[in-house]
């Protein structure tokens, strides 16, 4: 059986009778000056003909049941099935329900995959979803309505709804929502509440302006802020048990904006396995713990350098040996270690001189940022010292261009890097939602071509994957916690030798391939067999496809 071809909507309207040719004209100006606006959005917009019998047959059109979403339709808190930021990432509104069954509005427009992972979302409720279209703009101004409703909860929360009481609130629920950071943002007309959780910002809340002036004296004081200052200034609250807070403020054109980082005082040090670090225990020996030498973890801000450092000194830690560390500022501190922090009047070099006077045998240097400390770090190296540092570039290659750009020469760079690291954090699917599946026919394309590229084969049988749904443990979003994806360049004699000769990366590269290097990428898509996450997040972080 042929398969009628459906004409365009603005055609299809106009045979029904529902609108003339003459609106399609005005709808087809008006969208000429807002091409992001749909014809049957702007044909509402318009107010050309009845909005009920438009939405029904806009929604008859396309295969769907057509509603009108007004206040009276509206006859559930929306926020109770689906979370505020799960509207408005899908563009939907659960309105009503009746037993099992919920109605849920989408904008024409919402693409399958959309409705499909707000239908399994409703699904582990226990509710089977029945679609609804809607016009945008009526989706849009339930969820402002939302928004200001979470911000006037936040608000009211409090049991006078005291300034005090409005910014400990913001605080306690960031902790509750495992967030690593608040952002506290002045904007034109309000002040937005954001919280970073497993890399991600979320909008939480949006406070009065009348309001912005008491919160930011309120975070003032409680940093031990200058309150007359209208420049950046860094502070911390230490007002809760279980967090040290480290506090920044920044002026911009709206007012001063804040981030909190929220750092758990009792937060353990995980394993570097837990961290997703590839390998064996053998392997791991062999690219670590070497005298006479450095070791560099590179990686983009907020990609984990850190917390690897941390596990890898904790893993190599042992009373035997005299561990100090180089930090800005300690984050997490550990028993048996020399932390030093710097401060306004030190720097990184400077203290590390100091540190070389103290016969330290690991030395753990929060960053490499300039020539004066590299030169420092290589000539810890070579005079019997493990190093470890960060640095900030792309990928564990380039770490030798990089130093080469502060003006280290290749013999110093080649005599003494043991172990290049570079490495990002992608998201773990929440186990509670997550749904098993089967890898499409595309999935294993990408990633089959991908491993291939490096003399690898992927053996699909029996191998799954999952979709991220979303649940209340992992705040809607499907995904909970990160782990590592990490690429590994151990210095071979050959690599030291292509060094040493000044060849460039891309040569490097190839040679290292030849001695089992491989990329980031590779050990992701390891990452997504075993089910730690998907090839959606991946390629999120990385950009494959």
């Amino acid at each position: 059986m042929e398969m009628r071809r459906r004409l365009p909507m603005g055609v299809e309207l106009v045979k029904r009778g529902i609108v003339t040719e003459n609106d399609i004209e005005k709808a087809l100006e008006y969208q000429r000056e807002h091409p992001s606006v749909k014809l049957g959005d702007i044909l509402h917009i318009l107010n050309v003909c009845d909005a009920e019998k438009l939405i029904q047959n806009i929604g008859d059109i396309i295969g769907e049941k057509g509603i009108v979403l007004t206040a009276g339709v509206l006859r559930i808190n929306p926020t109770e099935y689906l979370a505020l930021e799960v509207c408005k990432k899908n563009k939907c509104i659960p309105f009503e329900v009746n037993g099992n069954k919920i109605k849920v509005c989408f904008t024409d427009r919402v693409a399958e995959g959309r409705t499909d992972t707000v239908r399994m979302l409703l699904l582990n409720k226990g509710l089977v979803m029945e679609k609804y279209v809607t016009f945008e703009a009526e989706i849009e101004k339930i969820i402002a309505t939302l928004e200001n409703k979470a911000s006037s909860d936040m608000y009211q929360a409090t049991s006078n709804g005291s300034i005090v009481e409005l910014v400990d609130n913001i605080i306690k629920q960031g902790m509750e929502k495992r967030a690593s950071d608040i952002h506290i943002e002045p904007l034109v007309d309000e002040v937005r509440v954001r919280y970073r959780i497993d890399g991600e910002l979320i909008t939480a809340a949006k406070i009065s302006k009348d309001k912005q002036a008491q919160v930011i004296g309120r975070l003032k004081a409680i940093s031990n802020m200058h309150q007359e200052k209208q420049e950046s200034q860094d502070g911390r609250i230490l007002l809760y048990d279980d967090y040290n807070i480290r506090v920044s403020s920044q002026p911009n054109v709206c007012g001063e904006k804040f981030v909190l980082r929220l750092l758990k005082k009792d937060n353990h040090i995980r394993n570097i396995f837990e961290l997703g670090y590839p390998g064996t225990e053998a392997e791991l020996r062999k690219s670590f713990n070497k005298k006479n030498s450095i070791t560099i973890i590179a990686a983009p801000t907020g990609a984990g350098k850190t917390t690897t450092l941390y596990s890898l000194i904790d893993y190599l830690n042992s009373p035997e040996i005299n561990i100090t560390t180089i930090e800005d500022p300690v984050e997490i501190r550990i028993d048996g270690l020399n932390q030093i922090e710097i401060g306004n009047k030190s720097t990184f070099s400077g203290a590390l001189r100091t540190v070389l006077r103290q016969d330290p045998d690991m030395i753990l240097l929060g960053e490499i940022r300039d020539k004066e400390t590299a030169e420092i770090a290589i000539q810890a190296g070579q005079t019997g010292h493990y190093v470890l540092s960060t640095i900030h570039t792309i990928d564990a290659i380039e770490v030798i261009n990089r130093m080469r750009k502060m003006g280290l020469s290749d013999y110093d760079i080649s005599s003494t890097v043991a172990t290049t690291v570079s490495q990002r954090l992608v998201r773990t699917v929440c186990p509670h939602c997550r749904k098993e599946r089967g890898f499409t026919e595309e999935e294993k394309n990408i990633m089959s071509k991908i491993v291939e590229k490096y003399g690898d084969k992927i053996n699909f049988d029996n191998v799954k994957t999952y979709d991220a749904i979303g649940c209340d443990k992992c705040n809607n979003v499907g995904y909970y916690g990160r782990i590592g994806v990490f690429e590994i360049l151990n210095i071979s004699e050959e690599i030291k030798e292509l060094i040493v000769k000044g060849a460039a990366t891309i040569e490097i590269k190839e040679k290292a391939i030849e001695q089992n290097y491989r990329p980031l990428i590779v050990d992701g898509i390891n990452k997504v067999l075993k089910g730690y996450t998907t090839l959606e997040e991946l390629n999120r972080q990385l950009i494959i496809y």
